[in-house]
């Protein structure tokens, strides 16, 4: 399993970075750190890091594993305390099977038979407590990890039909005949691709033909993620997903052996636009409602990429940086999205404690709209959704056109009352602020390698993403143009980083009203564009 190689390098020098937390301890076993809270130590028992060391490799990162490991036995292995919960049981299960022959590579057949008792033994507990798991990826994880278990591991062979009958029936359950799944998460959906392709080759392995309904989901899945992948390989951020670990997605879509890659320019609520070496991701549909789901309010939000560079950006999940980030990372005003009277079009409630991250929207949109166009100039999309009709009596409609060469996007965004009750909604909210009108807001967040200046005598900026190109960003209307702080937040970094956004400003006073803006690549820009690899994202 593919690891984050900066991370593993900070869990080798005894720097720990979990669910928003960071622990010093360079001189102290994991098990002996002092634990911020339930959501560190839960990171701990699932062992994501030991993928973070087998990118590391080498003696000293792999003696380390099997120290931990060992210790972690003998602790925590007789089946109650913090690491029993049988989701993290399918999570930790997944990478010691994954990584076992490293992992039993020192000749040690007294540890050998201490680790593969302890698999036994979490085997046994998995498999009478996996409907416990609620449906999703965690299941999932939990039923692939009986199933390779069962394939793998002498003496658990008997299991193997039971388990794969399991599998196939979520497999039926959690992927639609399109490749999508209900919580629309790019990254989770290569996360379930990842272990059916693992799957798929330890059947292999084990001279078994996969069964059909595995290797059908590969091929619908596949499609699917070729569509949510920016220019420079990374996965579109939307709905608690990230951009994916480098290369990871790259080997998913290389081993999934698909037959057919390429598909019409839309999968699981977002469509896509490309030309030259730009790419433009947009989130057209409502929230997700379905358990489990990290819904964030970015219907209409897009990213946009330039080759190797991020130009606009979603502000991405702060889960990993705690529940207050994990709050802001949900709403409007972390994505490039219209916002109107100060306020997301998706709220949602805080709940409790950390789990405030996975609550479902309220006041989302139920109908978006989406066409999509193409002519002599290149191509667009024009979407609406209703979000703001409850509260304020408008329909916003966005339309983005990618010029055939890649080398401009323009938009145009509308607020519209268009029935009778719509245009009475609209005057009684309008009229209340003295005529001075519904405030509104269009962001557009900038990578923190995109370099930015703005004029406002001119009502421009300059924009250098970093590959010696110049792009020009313009507007017209009735708007305010403002340059304000952003961040940006990614997985594997120790804190969010700080960078830009773009802001128009304006009010809606008529019952239909405009904003145009465009970004042009500058005349002066280079022809010959040199992408240099990009700074390693997990180091701060």
């Amino acid at each position: 399993m593919i690891g984050r190689l900066a991370r593993g390098r900070q869990v080798c020098a005894g720097k720990f970075l979990f669910a928003g937390n960071v622990v010093d301890a360079p001189d102290r076993m994991i098990w002996d750190i002092e634990i911020p809270d339930a959501a560190f130590e839960r990171e701990l028992h699932r062992f994501v890091w030991l993928d973070d060391l087998a990118s590391v490799g080498g003696n000293e990162a792999w003696s380390r594993a099997r120290v931990w490991i060992r210790e972690w036995i003998r602790r925590f292995g007789r089946g109650a305390g913090p690491g029993w919960p049988p989701e993290l049981t399918g999570q930790r299960l997944i990478r010691w099977i994954n990584h076992s022959t490293y992992l039993l590579d020192d000749g040690d057949e007294r540890w050998s038979e201490a680790f593969r008792r302890s698999l036994g033994h979490q085997i046994e507990f998995l498999s009478n407590r996996w409907p416990k798991i609620p449906q999703g990826l965690s299941r999932l994880e939990a039923l692939t990890a009986l199933v390779q278990a069962s394939l793998v591991m002498a003496g658990n062979r008997g299991d193997a039909e039971y388990a794969i009958a399991a599998l196939e029936r979520e497999i039926d359950r959690e992927i639609n005949p399109d490749g999508e799944i209900p919580t629309r998460n790019p990254e989770e959906l290569l996360d379930v691709l990842l272990l059916l392709v693992w799957t798929r080759s330890i059947f292999t392995d084990a001279a078994r033909s996969p069964p059909a309904p595995i290797v059908d989901a590969i091929e619908r899945i596949a499609p699917a993620l070729r569509t949510l992948r920016h220019s420079d390989g990374a996965l579109a951020r939307f709905h608690g997903g990230g951009r994916g670990i480098e290369g990871r997605l790259d080997y998913a879509l290389a081993n999934s052996g698909a037959r057919r890659l390429d598909r019409p320019g839309s999968a699981m609520g977002f469509t896509r636009l490309s030309a030259g070496r730009t790419t433009l991701i947009m989130d057209a549909a409502p929230p997700p409602t379905a358990s489990g789901a990290i819904g964030h309010a970015s219907t209409l939000a897009f990213e946009m990429t330039l080759g190797r560079r991020p130009m606009v950006i979603s502000c991405g999940s702060g889960v990993q940086f705690g529940a207050g980030w994990a709050r802001a990372g949900r709403t409007a005003a972390l994505h490039s999205a219209l916002e109107v009277d100060a306020g997301p079009h998706s709220s949602f409630s805080a709940g409790r404690g950390g789990r405030a991250a996975r609550k479902s929207p309220t006041g989302a949109p139920t109908d978006v709209r989406v066409r999509r166009f193409s002519d002599a100039d290149g191509k667009g999309i024009r979407a609406s959704h209703d979000g703001y009709m409850p509260t304020h009596g408008l329909i916003h409609v966005r339309a983005v056109g990618l010029a055939s060469d890649g080398g401009s996007l323009t938009g145009d965004d509308t607020l519209t009352a268009a029935s009778e009750n719509e245009v009475r909604r609209f005057e009684r909210i309008r009229d209340r602020t003295g005529r001075s009108g519904i405030p509104f807001s269009i962001r557009f967040h900038l990578h923190p390698d995109v370099a930015v200046q703005a004029d406002h005598g001119e009502g421009n900026v300059t924009l250098r993403p970093g590959n010696g190109e110049v792009w020009i960003f313009r507007y017209e209307g009735e708007a305010t143009m403002l340059l304000q702080p952003s961040v940006h937040l990614e997985q594997g970094r120790l804190a969010p980083r700080e960078t830009s956004q773009i802001v128009l400003s304006a009010h809606a006073m008529a019952h239909m009203t405009h904003v145009r803006w465009k970004f042009e690549r500058a005349r002066e820009s280079p022809v010959h564009i040199r992408d240099l690899a990009r700074e390693n994202a997990e180091i701060s």
